[in-house]
């Protein structure tokens, strides 16, 4: 056999850079042109372990591979939905999608903040991403053992959190996670507010977890002038209805009534894992279902109240409840201990939910220069600390939806 000259082993090394580079280059396009959907997988042997619906249908998420140096870097999402809190309305419930996976959608798009393009989402766009489907109606808290025969109601919201995560440490690797973000919008995210540290807890050898709340800080404003406080008695029903008292944390049980620590003002001081606070002070959703005039005169709230473009219509003294609401909401957050840990970013738009609408991601108006996408980038990798508020704008202003 005949001697291997220099220059064969120069061509050979150099052919397998060139491979290397290629397969480098392929695998990065076929990230970026990867279908931007989520496949659904409902979660093994789900009824055996009650992980499920209001409905008794098995518990589902939605999973999409990381890729590159992304593979070991994990993003849960939690969609929002609002919350039941009687028989008449979860049984109502348990027949959307939003009680029941008996047809739930197959594919689900992908939002910009789940995006593969790293163009739009340079710092999470190879990551595995997940979307855990919201069917229980208590922001994935309850766990009730009993079904209640005549309804067929199952409170099981807790198990399906649970259970999707183990099955994704078990069978795709999130068990050697380096990087995890639990992230949520609305009712997700204060999902993601009262689980935070519980995911933190799965996650224990992940070098960095951190919690993202989207529109998910429901403020109690009871102090709020000229309005009723209808968030307090709304939450004391979730709370009961889905015997929540157990599972809320116990540093605010012990000194707050049950109904009081599903407001993340009375917990977010006790949260040990770093989280970030995503939210308008004028926020749409708070503003239109749990703030109302006292007068039982008071007429059109419902309606002026609906979207930037009726504000106009809103009667003057509904119009100084809605600026007082952002005042209040600021105070609130004002309460809160000073975390270097915790990122900020406030805005004034008169909206609810930013990273789930694909518009918002990178239109609404930058703070100190920095748009939603570069704030949680920079607070996630620790580039920078980040506590944006909008102290320019005492009315609320009109962005993209």
């Amino acid at each position: 056999m005949g001697s291997i000259s220099h220059n064969q082993v120069t061509v050979s090394i150099c052919f397998k850079i060139i491979l290397d580079v290629l397969v480098f280059i392929v695998s990065q396009v076929d990230g970026q042109n990867a279908p931007h959907q989520l496949n659904i997988t409902f979660i093994a042997d789900a009824i055996t372990k009650g992980a499920v619906c209001l409905d008794g249908t098995p518990g589902g998420y939605y999973f999409s591979k990381g890729f590159g140096d992304g593979i070991n870097s994990w993003m849960i999402y939690l969609p929002g939905g609002a919350w039941c809190a009687t028989n008449e309305g979860c049984l109502n419930r348990s027949s959307t999608d939003f009680g029941s996976n008996k047809n739930p959608h197959v594919h689900l798009p992908l939002g910009n903040f789940q995006s593969p393009n790293k163009t739009i989402n340079p710092d999470f766009y190879n990551w595995n991403i997940v979307e855990i489907r919201y069917c229980d109606g208590a922001s994935f808290m309850a766990d009730v053992e009993a079904v209640n025969l005549e309804t067929n109601l199952h409170l099981r919201g807790r198990r399906i959190f649970t259970s999707a995560i183990e099955e994704l440490m078990s069978t795709q690797g999130m068990s050697n996670a380096e990087n995890a973000l639990l992230i949520g919008n609305s009712a997700g995210g204060l999902a993601t507010i009262l689980n935070c540290d519980r995911f933190h807890s799965l996650l224990p050898d992940a070098c960095r977890v951190k919690c993202i709340s989207d529109s998910g800080f429901f403020i109690r404003a009871e102090h709020l002038r000229g309005a009723q406080d209808s968030a307090t008695d709304y939450f004391r029903k979730v709370v009961l209805f889905h015997e929540l008292a157990q599972f809320l944390p116990e540093s605010c049980t012990q000194r707050l009534a049950p109904e009081l620590c599903f407001f993340p003002e009375n917990v977010v001081n006790d949260i040990r894992t770093p989280l970030f606070l995503l939210n308008s002070d004028f926020d749409q959703y708070q503003i239109w279902k749990y703030v109302a005039p006292n007068s039982p005169n008071e007429v059109g709230w419902n309606n002026c109240t609906t979207e930037f473009s009726k504000l106009s219509s809103c009667t003057e003294n509904q119009q100084h409840i809605i600026m007082d609401f952002q005042t209040t909401f600021l105070e609130t957050l004002e309460k809160l201990d000073d975390n270097p840990s915790r990122g900020l970013f406030i805005t004034s738009c008169y909206t609810h939910d930013f990273i789930y609408k694909p518009s918002n991601w990178q239109r609404i108006p930058t703070l100190q220069n920095k748009t939603i996408q570069q704030a949680l980038g920079d607070w996630y990798f620790e580039r920078s600390s980040v506590c944006l508020i909008d102290t320019q704008n005492l009315h609320p202003i009109n962005c993209p939806k």
